[in-house]
């Protein structure tokens, strides 16, 4: 009894070390991915003029970033709800971070072209400014790789929280709905990142309207909180007590 106690607290410190090692890892990733993202490009601007045109593309940049900063906060928050250490976790953790590695650059691309698109050219800098170059099929081909690698990050997050409920162990019935919704949550915001892309494939960009079709598909986004509400009232009548 006497050793078991120094091997229970040796187990616990040696998870604690793992899950702060993995937490930093994506962490570190996500960073460098938003570096990425910087506005002035490869160079610091030189002189007023540079740092002005490089200032245009700020908007864009805030927009990817919150997008970056929404996936990772949602990492996060998977962390403290489920403090797993298993290989799933770990693979699917590194999973989101490969994942992220790539969104950032369709991410760019997206973001740019919407924001030189409503600002006629004014809010857009470096290689944002590549957006006037689109044509309706380069729009169309963007918006699927888009929708693909969102769909992607989204549903790596899905499967974390599934992958939590599944190893939730013992756990309040409130906290295994709360796992369950958020899994379900994810889901649908994946769900919209596919239905983007199937649209883009799809719909015919014939006519120039059409192609901007599969980014409204992201106004869906809206309807998240009532999803998850609808769902956690499907779950309150279902799950036993």
């Amino acid at each position: 009894m006497t050793d078991a106690v120094p091997q229970a607290i040796l187990e616990a410190r040696q998870e604690r070390a793992e899950s702060a090692r993995l937490d930093n890892f994506v962490d570190g990733a996500f960073a460098f991915a938003i570096t990425l993202l910087v506005i002035s490009g490869a160079s610091l601007p030189q002189n007023v003029a540079a740092l002005e045109h490089a200032l245009r593309g700020v908007p864009a940049f805030a927009a990817c970033f919150a997008q970056l900063a929404w996936f990772w906060y949602a990492h996060v928050r998977w962390r403290d709800s489920v403090r797993l250490t298993d290989s799933t976790s770990l693979l699917l953790s590194l999973l989101l971070v490969f994942f992220a590695l790539i969104f950032v650059f369709p991410l760019h691309l997206v973001f740019g072209a919407l924001f030189y698109g409503i600002s006629s050219g004014e809010l857009s800098a470096g290689s944002y400014s590549t957006a006037a170059g689109f044509g309706l099929h380069d729009t169309a081909a963007l918006f699927v790789c888009y929708g693909l690698s969102f769909a992607c990050m989204a549903g790596t997050l899905c499967a974390l929280y599934v992958h939590g409920v599944r190893a939730a162990g013992r756990r309040t019935r409130e906290e295994s709905m709360r796992l369950r919704v958020k899994a379900a949550t994810w889901g649908f915001v994946a769900m919209i990142g596919v239905l983007s892309m199937l649209m883009a494939i799809f719909l015919p960009t014939r006519a120039g309207w059409v192609v901007g079709v599969p980014g409204f598909s992201y106004f869906l986004l809206s309807l998240t909180g009532p999803v998850a509400h609808h769902y956690r009232k499907h779950l309150e009548a279902t799950l036993p007590p």
